[in-house]
C-alpha cells in the first residue's frame, strides 16, 4: 500500500497554464486551428542533447513528414507536441502559443497521437476504438475502421467489433493493433494528427489502401507522419530529414531526390529491398 501510495500521491512535472502561470493568468488558447512551429528547439535526456536546434513550421491543414535514421530523434520532436516532455530550449507554438501556455487537456483532446508501441485493453474492440470519444455511431465507426483497413479483419472476428481484445491486443496481429490505434486516433477527430511509424508492422499493400483513405481524413487537418519508409511519406507537403538530432535535409520528395543525399540513399535502398522481395517471391518482373 505504501508503494501505491507513493505513485498515487506522486505531482507530475508536467503541468497545464492554470496551475503554472502566475496572477491567475487567463490561457492564451481555447481552440486548436492546427499551426505547428517548432522555434529553436533543443532536447536533452539528462546529459545527452538528442534534439539540437530544430527549425520546423507547418500551416494548419497541410502535411510534413519526418524521416531519418533510427535514434535521429523523430519521436522525441513530436512527443514535445503534446508535452509527453517539455523543450529544454527554444519553443514549440500551436497556433504562435507555446505549447506551456495551452490548457493540457484541450492541447492533447486536440492531438491524435499514433505511437510506435500500441497500447490496447481487454474490452471490445469498438471500446478500443472509441476510447476518449463520449460518443461514436454505429454508421461513424464503419467509416473510421474503413480508413484505417480494418473492416475486412472485423468481419473475420468471431463477434465482429464486439469481439473481446486481449490485454495489450494480445489477440491480433502487429498490423492491426496499429490498425486500431489508428482508428482511435480518427476516431478523437482531432485538429492535429501525428502518426510515429504507425504502418511499419503493416505490408506495402495496405500501407497503400491506408494511405489513400486516409486523405480525406488529412483534409483540412496537420498531419505529422514519422515513418521509414519513403513511400510513406513521398506525397507529404514538406519532408524533414533528421540526422543525429538536427535537420540535415528538407523539401518535396522530388527535390530531395535531385539533391542526391540521405534522402535520396534511403530511397534507392528500398526500392532495392522492394526489388529483391519481389523477386525471391517469384516475380521475375518487379514493378511491372
Amino acid at each position: 500500500m505504501k508503494r501505491i501510495n507513493e505513485v498515487m500521491n506522486h505531482q507530475p512535472t508536467i503541468v497545464g497554464p492554470e496551475l503554472s502561470l502566475q496572477n491567475n493568468a487567463e490561457p492564451l488558447l481555447d481552440q486548436i486551428e492546427g499551426t505547428v512551429e517548432f522555434r529553436h528547439v533543443s532536447f536533452a535526456y539528462g546529459d545527452r542533447e538528442v534534439l539540437h536546434d530544430i527549425n520546423i513550421k507547418v500551416e494548419a491543414g497541410s502535411s510534413l513528414a519526418i524521416v531519418g535514421p533510427t535514434g535521429s530523434g523523430k519521436t522525441s520532436l513530436v512527443n514535445l507536441l503534446p508535452r509527453m516532455f517539455d523543450a529544454s530550449k527554444g519553443q514549440v507554438l500551436i497556433d504562435n502559443v507555446d505549447v506551456r501556455k495551452i490548457p493540457l487537456a484541450l492541447l492533447r483532446r486536440q492531438i491524435g497521437y499514433v505511437p510506435q508501441e500500441t497500447f490496447l485493453f481487454s474490452v471490445p474492440l469498438a471500446e478500443n476504438i472509441s476510447y476518449g470519444v463520449e460518443a461514436l455511431s454505429t454508421e461513424r465507426l464503419q467509416e473510421i475502421m474503413q480508413s484505417a483497413q480494418l473492416t475486412k479483419d472485423v468481419e473475420d472476428f468471431p463477434e465482429g467489433v464486439t469481439t473481446m481484445v486481449g490485454e495489450r491486443g494480445v489477440t491480433l496481429s502487429g498490423g492491426q493493433k496499429q490498425r486500431t490505434s489508428l482508428a482511435r486516433a480518427i476516431a478523437k477527430e482531432p485538429a492535429i494528427l501525428v502518426l510515429d511509424d504507425a504502418m511499419s508492422s503493416v505490408d506495402t499493400h495496405t500501407e497503400a489502401d491506408i494511405l489513400k483513405h486516409l486523405q480525406k481524413v488529412m483534409q483540412g487537418r496537420t498531419t505529422i507522419i514519422i515513418s521509414h519508409r519513403c513511400s510513406t511519406v513521398k506525397n507529404l507537403d514538406h519532408i524533414v530529414v533528421l540526422d543525429e538530432g538536427r535537420i540535415v535535409e528538407e523539401g518535396t520528395h522530388g527535390a530531395l531526390l535531385q539533391l542526391g543525399g540521405l534522402y535520396a540513399e534511403m530511397y534507392r535502398r528500398q526500392l532495392l529491398s522492394e526489388e529483391l522481395e519481389d523477386t525471391e517471391n517469384g516475380d521475375l518482373f518487379p514493378g511491372r
